[in-house]
């Protein structure tokens, strides 16, 4: 199967525009003769669903949480990109769509990310319409504030619970369809399996998690906005139901999984306190505006930490090793993610980690606070404060700015960040990789569209911090309503989908008998333990770093671990109830077969690039080093029944607007 990406031809500024002018349409009453599945309501789901019910289809919309207002994408907290240029920085259309290239470390389709910066601005009208409180400057336009990887401003941000009002915002357009009829909602109900016929996606199985039956659903285009797989390592910053079973359901009925190696570790993460620990919390990386990273240059300062001896505030300016100021002196501690994460990893695997476990580095506030105090203060007319007044200030400041990030830090570690540096260390948090889809956001599969964080198409091997609502708010609102109908329009006779087929047939009778394998084996462990055994192998041998040697090892030994759990997983309670046991042994099934694909994919994949880093490849200084000769494309693979012999197809990524070279923030 050839991988046809169809990119419009024509200059890259003019691509969409002149797309959506040649495009096929469907007329508002032939609208409303189409039905359309979306599964997941986070921000891609959310916005996509509101925007095609309006428009006139009948969508019905699936989640497994109790409402589509808890969808996962509420934990982004940072902000949201837009070449607004708000703040006279030189920001761009062009800037963004360069930053984000350059970020994702020139892994990323072109035409897409250039689609991607173009829609920014218009994402942040229509928030703002919807009434989406983001923080405001003096003058009463909107703030913007700096992210990594970039140096200009264009964060737009809503206090430290950015993701949480957009979803508020996407949420209200679907309930205002919801009220009209034109979106059926289905919450606690999670896909199974896509049913496909005569080659184009007409469906979906699901299972209604409260009585436990399993319903048909038919629709002439079926959408999965189900987010990312971070959760395979087990120990990610994602919600603990966040899954990938939609994607991996559409992968093995015929859908490419594109670059699934590509796994962005985040460097701003309270660091793990335990082996029993279920996830990790993430602190916004909008912290490493006014935050500074460092560890200490002696290691008696550090073992004295450790052991209590001597607080962070103890230690001399002189004896501090602001590491990323230190390597880094263009961007600082606004490097990106997989950089900022690699030279924490380097300095802890040094000896210098200031926690226990000697994982965890200080990002510490404190010089931050006092010049925005010695500001306040000026401003208020206070002649010569005194350090306490500057402090007092100060904290006032960065609390209006990160309240609730540092009220989270607190509750969860007992430390007064405000008093002393928070310790943060690197954990996985999003996955660039996901369902291969073309220009128009179709998947290999006619008819079946991947949108959001569970398509592959616009971060390459590495995502620049608020680029995920973003990349879901513009697939939603401001692509996907154009693109579907170029399939649709070819759809208004066929009438209502019936679900009585053989298709139907087939599709429901395979979720049953996994189900009853389930419920029936006899094991003897705990789906958890099996979950907690892939997460070990993944984060060993294809986390921060890789090597041929490791994932070769972890292959072998995901393999073995997936008959094991076959044979010995024990899943308690009855199939035709409320079973949170069941949901999750059909989830790290998924897994189990992800992850060795993902270990596939990585060893084939003999370069380092962006959060794929392989320690065959890198630079004199430590620094992740690309072959572009043999790697620039996206490796898309085709399910053949088992993961370690997934086909490979590769879509040649070609760089007419960008010149190819080593990325370097020096």
């Amino acid at each position: 199967m050839s991988l046809d990406s169809k990119i419009p031809e024509g200059p890259i500024a003019e691509k969409w525009t002149n797309h959506k002018n040649n495009i096929k349409l469907v007329n508002p009453a032939n609208k409303r003769l189409i039905d359309v599945i979306v599964i997941g309501t986070g921000l891609a789901g959310g916005s996509a669903a509101a925007s095609l019910a309006e428009m006139g289809y009948n969508v019905k919309a699936f989640c497994f949480q109790d409402s589509p207002r808890r969808a996962h994408s509420i934990a982004a907290q940072g902000g949201i990109n837009a070449a607004k240029n708000y703040q006279n920085d030189g920001d761009s259309t062009y800037r963004l769509f360069y930053d984000t290239v350059k970020g994702g470390d020139y892994r990323s389709r072109e035409a897409n990310v250039y689609r991607l910066a173009e829609v920014s601005a218009n994402i942040i009208d229509q928030c703002v319409a919807q009434g989406v409180p983001f923080a405001r400057e003096y003058g009463g336009l909107l703030d913007n504030r700096s992210f990594g990887g970039v140096q200009v401003s264009r964060t737009f941000y809503a206090k430290g619970q950015t993701g949480q009002q957009l979803l508020l915002g996407a949420y209200s357009a679907m309930e205002r369809q919801i009220g009209k009829g034109k979106i059926q909602m289905y919450d606690r109900h999670e896909m199974l399996d896509l049913v496909v016929v005569d080659g184009k996606a007409r469906g979906i199985i699901a299972r209604n998690l409260i009585n436990g039956e399993i319903e048909r659903h038919s629709a002439h285009a079926v959408l999965i906005c189900s987010g990312g797989y971070g959760n395979v390592f087990f120990l990610s910053t994602n919600a603990m139901g966040s899954n990938a079973t939609a994607a991996w359901k559409i992968h093995q009925k015929g859908a490419h999984f594109a670059n699934p190696c590509y796994t962005q570790i985040h460097p701003t993460c309270i660091p793990v306190s335990g082996d029993y620990q279920s996830k990790l919390t993430l602190m916004s990386e909008s912290l490493r505006n006014d935050g500074r990273i460092w560890v200490p240059k002696k290691k008696e300062d550090v073992e004295a930490i450790r052991s209590g001896k001597l607080r962070p505030r103890e230690i001399k300016e002189e004896d501090r090793d602001y590491y990323l100021e230190r390597r880094y002196p263009s961007f600082g501690n606004l490097v990106p993610r997989d950089v900022a994460s690699r030279a924490a990893k380097e300095r802890c695997d040094a000896g210098y980690g200031v926690n226990q476990t000697g994982e965890a580095v200080f990002l510490d506030f404190a010089s931050a606070i006092m010049r925005y105090g010695r500001e306040a203060a000026n401003v208020q007319g206070i002649h010569n404060p005194d350090e306490k007044t500057i402090k007092k200030l100060g904290d006032e400041v960065i609390a209006n700015k990160y309240g609730n990030l540092f009220q989270m830090y607190e509750k969860i570690t007992d430390d007064n960040p405000y008093e002393t540096p928070m310790k943060i260390y690197p954990a996985v948090h999003y996955t660039m990789g996901g369902v291969w889809v073309d220009y128009n956001l179709m998947t290999s599969i006619p008819g079946c569209y991947a949108l959001g964080e569970a398509n592959f198409s616009d971060h390459g091997a590495n995502r620049l911090g608020a680029s995920a609502l973003m990349q879901g708010l513009a697939d939603g609102y401001f692509v996907i309503p154009y693109t579907i109908g170029d399939y649709l329009a070819d759809d208004i006779r066929t009438g209502t989908i019936p679900t009585d087929t053989p298709e139907f047939d087939a599709a429901e009778k395979a979720v049953q008998e996994r189900i009853n394998h389930f419920m029936n084996n006899k094991g003897s462990k705990p789906v958890d333990h099996f979950h907690k055994r892939l997460g070990k192998i993944m984060w060993e041998k294809c986390g921060m770093a890789r090597n041929e040697k490791g994932l070769k090892e972890a292959i072998a030994e995901i393999q073995e671990l997936r008959k094991e759990f076959w044979a010995d997983v024990k899943v308690p309670g009855t199939a035709n109830s409320f079973n949170q046991e069941l949901e999750k042994a059909g989830r790290v099934a998924d897994f189990l077969e992800l992850g060795e694909l993902m270990c596939l994919d990585a060893l084939t994949r003999a370069e380092s690039c962006g959060g794929h880093f392989r320690e065959e490849s890198q630079t004199d200084e430590g620094e992740a080093m690309r072959n572009d000769k043999d790697f620039t494309y996206v490796a898309a693979w085709e399910y053949t029944g088992e993961p370690s012999a997934a086909k490979l197809h590769k879509e040649e990524l070609k760089y007419e607007n960008i010149e190819l070279k080593q990325r370097s923030y020096k």
